[in-house]
């Protein structure tokens, strides 16, 4: 990738620590446990089992999903983040927590616990009606952890959770469909936007207070993406196809103060417990010169209708590209596979402006060394 970092000692450091980790890993009989948490970027199929509008059960969805090429619930044409992470922890995909195939050794592997459609705040996603808020999210993890303690007896399934890599992914929802939902909405009559961007990141270390308090001890927290700039938000808000300039500056604003947040309560722990996943600086590459990273486009979705194909969802009766991988964004809010793929990518082995205070092939090296 053309944002790979230089041979810094931080660049170093990770690749020694990585061939390190590697070797101790192999001696290891099962990959460490993997929990997700957040939205429909990262939701694995919750909401297939839940009733409400925010789905992606239906083709062409999972048109690329390997081997069935099938819906998934999934918001990709294939694999989402959560997806090749698993793949790079030597691990299968995380299933959802309300899929009935959660049981036995199954549980072992981790949950995915997001829900499409959520936010930081209660109150986010209010029209899509039956969706899994955050704090449910959190009641199922620690349900989840009674289940496996019934398993593996609870030693056992502490010691699996405190060793487990959490990636957690919230936020967008939270000025997309609350804040900018309707002109005048009640949280924007509420606060102006950089006191409501200080409110949500207060309610977000809640949350992640209340993960560290279940057991947590590696969380990935990813910022929000490049909110302007989807096919949605051009087709509905830009002009002559800039990107939505006060989206774009709720993110400018939400970003750094969330990886400001992250590093305080790494303070107040004493140890990196919170690592910052800059995804809106990694996705804003691939906007600002998709070619370079073999992409003919990075403002027309792959599936839709309307102008970039921005309008509406994506369906059986939506235009759809024939060249998926050459497309940045599926469908008018969600990155493509291949866009996944990269961004993963950046978080395994990018430098400190995008994996901070380090990436994840560090992690699991020290990881490694210390268990």
């Amino acid at each position: 990738m053309a944002f790979l970092p230089k041979f810094s000692p931080f660049t170093i450091l990770s690749l020694l620590l990585l061939v390190v980790g590697v070797i101790v890993s192999r001696a290891e009989a099962r990959p460490r446990a993997f929990f997700v948490f957040g939205d429909s970027l990262v939701d694995n199929g919750n909401n297939n089992y839940l009733a409400t509008t925010a789905r992606a059960d239906a083709p062409p969805y999972g048109i690329d999903y390997a081997p069935n090429h099938r819906p998934t619930g999934r918001f990709s044409n294939g694999y989402n983040i959560p997806d090749f992470i698993s793949q790079r922890l030597g691990a299968e995909s995380t299933l959802p927590y309300l899929s009935p195939e959660l049981t036995g050794n199954k549980l072992l592997v981790g949950a995915n616990f997001a829900s499409a459609g959520i936010g930081i705040l209660n109150d986010t996603g209010i029209q899509f009606v039956n969706v899994i808020r955050m704090y449910r999210q959190l009641e199922y993890f620690q349900e989840y952890q009674n289940r496996v303690s019934s398993l593996i007896g609870a030693s056992q399934a502490k010691r699996l959770v405190n060793q487990s890599l959490v990636l957690i992914t919230v936020g967008g929802n939270d000025f997309v469909n609350n804040y900018y939902l309707v002109p005048n909405s009640a949280r924007s009559r509420q606060y102006p936007l950089p006191q409501y961007v200080t409110y949500l990141i207060s309610e977000y270390k809640k949350l992640l207070q209340k993960l560290y308090d279940l057991g947590a001890r590696r969380v990935l927290v990813t910022g929000t993406g490049p909110l302007g700039c989807v096919p949605s938000e051009l087709a509905q808000r830009g002009r002559n196809g800039e990107c939505a300039a006060e989206l774009q500056q709720a993110a400018e604003l939400f970003n750094p103060q969330l990886e400001q947040m992250l590093l305080q309560l790494n303070r107040k722990l004493g140890k990196d417990v919170f690592i910052a996943a800059n995804t809106g600086k990694m996705h804003n590459n691939f906007v600002t010169n998709p070619e370079q990273f073999g992409f003919i486009t990075a403002k027309v979705a792959c599936c839709g209708q309307g102008p970039y194909n921005g309008l509406g969802l994506c369906t059986p009766l939506s235009n759809l590209c024939p060249n998926r991988a050459q497309y940045a964004f599926w469908d008018a809010f969600h990155p493509s596979q291949e866009a996944n793929r990269l961004i993963v990518e950046e978080i395994m082995s990018g430098s400190e402006a995008y994996m901070n205070p380090m990436n994840l092939s560090t992690i699991l090296a020290l990881d490694a060394i210390t268990t």
